[in-house]
């Protein structure tokens, strides 16, 4: 197995790149569309083949790179059945094990912070989007998240996995790239320490954090699959990078 952590410092975005070294093919998780070029790079530089991106949910702060990728090298897209995205070329779903070569992925339905929020379990990790954060979640005000239900994903779920089990999350803000479930279960300020739901659901009310600023632009890009929206204002012009500049004329 070949296993990659790329990180994109704009959205704070880990992409994860797993290779199979059987069959030369190559899986991506959460890429992100202005790393597209350093992505495809990496994979042949390790001289394996893209077969499929995934993405663990629909972002609000990024773009994905998933239609960018299935234009430039034949990828194909996998995304969450739940969502229903006619641009995904396969739906995934709990309990149907994802396989691509030697590489088997068990994903698991985790909604909470998106209702078809998706983590992925592979061997001794497991790839939790922003279900499961390092020290964290992430946040349930928008895209049908609820407290109550995140709560339950993460531990009906996610520390139900064995403790040594190494977490791989969508994003850091502090440097930190690795933890694990018996971390996060002891130490987890929102959700470990034995929190009850009643006291997460509050922590999670009193947040106020402030409106994403990429949301309404990313959500919509990201229900196809990765569109840089052609009237993207400058300020954010940064998140599509070229392709923006390209869309534009």
């Amino acid at each position: 197995m070949i296993f990659r952590q790329l990180f994109e410092p704009l959205s704070s975005t880990y992409t994860y790149l797993i290779g199979c070294e059987e069959t030369g093919q190559a899986i991506l998780i959460d890429p992100v569309i202005v790393e597209v070029e350093r992505d495809l790079a990496e994979i042949q530089r390790l001289g394996l083949k893209l077969a499929y991106s995934i993405d663990t949910h629909i972002h609000a702060d990024h773009i994905t790179a998933a239609l960018a990728l299935k234009k430039k090298v034949g990828s194909k897209i996998a995304v969450a059945a739940y969502d229903r995205l006619p641009c995904a070329d396969l739906g995934i779903e709990e309990g149907t094990p994802f396989h691509v070569g030697s590489l088997t992925l068990q994903p698991l339905h985790t909604p909470g912070h998106t209702d078809g929020h998706f983590s992925y379990v592979f061997d001794d990790r497991v790839f939790t989007g922003d279900a499961l954060l390092i020290d964290g979640c992430g946040r349930t005000d928008f895209q049908n998240g609820d407290a109550d239900t995140l709560y339950k994903s993460v531990w009906e779920k996610l520390f139900r996995l064995p403790d040594e089990c190494l977490v791989y999350p969508a994003h850091d803000y502090h440097d930190r790239r690795v933890s694990s479930i018996l971390q996060e279960k002891k130490c987890n300020p929102r959700l470990g320490q034995e929190r009850t739901p009643e006291q997460f659901k509050q922590i999670m009310d009193n947040l106020h954090l402030p409106y994403p600023k990429l949301i309404d632009f990313a959500v919509l890009g990201n229900k196809q699959c990765g569109v840089c929206p052609c009237d993207l204002p400058d300020d954010l012009a940064q998140y599509c990078g070229h392709m923006v500049a390209g869309l534009q004329g």
